[in-house]
């Protein structure tokens, strides 16, 4: 498939409909959260990566660079906000009807944040003024995706960051094979 058409077949495919499918395979929405809560891995970020690696492409890592303090602060002052509140409600909507309409209320809104973000990261892919300076096409072979995947969200995302975190550790290695595993099947002909 040449560069041309893989883009139109990424422009065919909604990011958020790629990331509800791959989100619903065997293990990966246990394994996100996993690295989101013990090694701080934006979701949104990883799904974007996801979607485009099954299409042969990587997001250009300067361009991201940019880009990514404005998701993040998204994430943060939006997303993790409504996060936090839907969470702190759970052991008083267990016994309250009203606080468990509001807790779902609060999910559905933390969703539709991350909707949101996702489609930001695809509006930002695919601005027909840059698309070629921000996606390269990658190589992509069964049995690299857990790898390339994990270089692409933490050695470019949080080489920054002051704290030292073991984003290798057995339990967050697991992870990211559970998710190569998942994105594997997802690649569309080439």
């Amino acid at each position: 498939m040449g560069d041309s058409n893989r883009l139109a077949h990424l422009e065919q495919t909604p990011l958020w409909d790629f990331a509800l499918k791959w989100y619903s395979r065997p293990g990966v929405e246990a394994a996100c959260l996993r690295l989101q809560e013990e090694a701080g891995v934006d979701v949104c970020e990883l799904l974007f990566h996801g979607w485009l690696y099954s299409h042969g492409f990587q997001a250009s890592p300067e361009w991201v660079e940019k880009y990514r303090k404005e998701r993040l602060r998204w994430q943060h002052e939006v997303t993790a906000v409504l996060r936090d509140l839907h969470r702190g409600l759970k052991a008083e909507a267990a016994t309250r009807q009203g606080v468990w309409a509001l807790r779902e209320t609060l999910k559905q809104a933390e969703l539709l944040a991350e909707r949101e973000n996702l489609q930001r990261w695809q509006e930002w892919a695919l601005d027909g003024t840059t698309p070629e300076a921000r996606l390269r096409v990658t190589r992509v072979a069964s049995g690299n995706s857990a790898w390339w995947l994990r270089n692409q969200v933490v050695i470019q995302a949080y080489t920054d960051r002051d704290e030292t975190l073991d984003y290798s550790s057995s339990t967050l290695e697991s992870a990211w094979q559970t998710l190569g595993r998942q994105l594997d099947p997802l690649h569309v002909a080439r």
